[in-house]
C-alpha cells in the first residue's frame, strides 16, 4: 500500500479513453512501476462560474480540515493499539482497505445527490467532518481523564517512599493504637538507617523501647515504625524532622485500603471499557472521514477541472502513486499530454499564483494536480 497518492485531472478534446491509452502506455514504456487508476467523478451539478469561484476558494480550506482529522483519528488509533498491544490493523470503509477504495472510488448517489449543489455537498461534508472531530475530543477527553487518575494512584503507589501511598506496606498487626500509645511511620534516607536505630529512642521521652521495626525499602528510603506514648507524639515528629527524619501522617483503617482497591478495580475497569469503545469508534469514524475526504476530493478535481479548462466539462481524472525517483518522469508524462490552449496557458510563470489559487501544487502544472497523504 502507498502511503501517497496523486490525484490529477487531464484535459480530454476529443475521446477520454483516448487520453487514457496514452497515458497508460506512457506510464509503461517510462514508469512502469507507478501505479495508475482512474478516477471516476460523476456529472455533477456546475452552476454557474461565479458560484465555483467562489467554491474554488474554499477548497484547499476545506481539504486540508477534512485532511488533517483523517490524520488526526487515524493517530489516535494508532496509540491505542499500542497502548492496548494489538497489531495493528487495516484501515478501512466499509469493510474496504482505504487504499483500494481511493484507487476505486465510487461515487455514494444516496449520500451525495449529484443535482445537489456543489456548495450543499461541501458544506454537508464539512458539518460532518466537524461533528465527529468533536466527538472525537469528547471521547478522548473522557478516556484521558480515567487514565489520570489511574496515573496518578499508580504512581503512589510506585513512587518513593517519601510521597507514596503507605496502605499496602502496612499491615494491621504493625500499627498499635491505644488510649495511650501511637504507632508512627518514619521514613528514613537509607543513608541515615543506623542513625535512625541508634536515636530513635531519644528523640524524645516515653518512647517504647526497641519499637522500631523495618516495613519496606526502596532505592532512596526505608519505612520504618516507632512506638511511644501520644502525649510526645508532636515532639516526636519535630525532633525527627530535625535529624532528616520524615515522619509519614497514617491512619490504618481496612475500610478505607477496600476502598481504595474498588476505586482501583473501578478505575483499571474504566479505562479498559473506555479504550475499546473509543478504538472502535475510531475505526468506524475513520471509514467515514475517508470516505467524505475522497467524495471531496471529487468535488474539488470536478471544480478545478471546469475553471482550468472551460465549459462543457471535458477532463480524464486519475489516481497515481509513483515512487519518488519516477515522480519526475510521470510530471513530463501528464505534461505532454496538456496540449490543448487551456492548459498551457496555466503553464505560464506568470500566472502561478492563479494555479496556486485553485488549490494546485506550489510548483505550478498545467494540469489539475493535487496529493493525498494516507498517514
Amino acid at each position: 500500500m502507498a502511503s501517497r497518492y496523486w490525484v490529477v485531472s487531464l484535459p480530454v478534446q476529443n475521446s477520454a479513453a483516448s487520453v487514457w491509452n496514452r497515458l497508460q502506455e506512457q506510464i509503461s514504456k517510462h514508469s512502469f512501476d507507478t501505479p495508475l487508476y482512474r478516477f471516476n467523478i460523476p456529472n455533477l451539478r456546475v452552476g454557474t462560474l461565479d458560484s465555483l469561484l467562489a467554491l474554488s476558494d474554499d477548497l484547499v480550506k476545506s481539504n486540508s480540515f477534512v485532511e488533517s482529522v483523517s490524520h488526526k483519528i487515524r493517530r489516535q488509533i494508532e496509540e491505542l493499539e499500542r497502548v492496548s498491544g494489538i497489531e495493528s490493523s487495516s484501515l478501512s470503509v466499509d469493510g474496504v482497505p482505504v487504499d483500494t477504495y481511493l484507487t476505486r472510488f465510487v461515487w455514494d448517489e444516496a449520500k451525495y445527490p449529484t443535482m445537489s449543489p456543489l456548495r450543499e455537498i461541501v458544506d454537508g461534508i464539512h458539518t460532518l467532518v466537524a461533528k465527529i472531530e468533536d466527538d472525537l475530543k469528547v471521547r478522548v477527553a473522557e478516556y484521558n481523564n480515567v487514565r489520570s487518575q489511574l496515573n496518578a494512584i499508580n504512581r503512589k503507589q510506585s513512587g518513593s517512599l517519601a510521597v507514596r501511598d503507605l496502605s499496602n506496606l502496612v499491615k494491621p498487626e504493625d500499627i498499635i493504637t491505644s488510649e495511650h500509645l501511637v504507632t508512627l511511620l518514619a521514613v528514613v534516607p537509607k543513608y541515615s538507617q543506623k542513625d535512625w536505630l541508634a536515636s530513635y529512642e531519644t528523640l524524645t521521652s516515653y518512647v517504647v523501647p526497641r519499637s522500631s521495626k523495618l516495613l519496606y525499602e526502596d532505592n532512596e528510603y526505608a519505612l520504618y515504625t516507632v512506638t511511644l506514648f501520644g502525649r510526645v507524639a508532636d515532639n516526636f515528629r519535630i525532633a525527627a524532622r530535625e535529624k532528616g527524619f520524615q515522619i509519614r501522617d497514617f491512619e490504618y483503617s481496612s475500610e478505607a485500603q477496600e476502598s481504595r482497591n474498588q476505586e482501583l478495580e473501578k478505575l483499571v475497569h474504566d479505562q479498559e471499557s473506555l479504550r475499546s469503545s473509543l478504538l472502535q469508534w475510531c475505526y468506524t469514524s475513520y471509514g467515514e472521514v475517508f470516505s467524505s475526504w475522497m467524495h471531496f476530493c471529487a468535488v474539488r478535481v470536478f471544480a478545478e477541472s471546469i475553471l482550468r479548462y472551460g465549459l462543457p466539462p471535458s477532463f480524464l481524472a486519475c489516481v497515481l502513486a509513483p515512487s519518488v525517483k519516477g515522480e519526475k518522469k510521470v510530471r513530463s508524462i501528464l505534461e505532454e499530454l496538456c496540449g490543448n490552449a487551456n492548459s498551457t496557458f496555466w503553464k505560464s510563470e506568470d500566472d502561478g499564483g492563479m494555479m496556486a489559487g485553485l488549490g494546485g501544487d506550489a510548483d505550478s502544472h498545467p494540469y489539475v494536480s493535487f496529493t493525498i497523504n494516507l498517514v
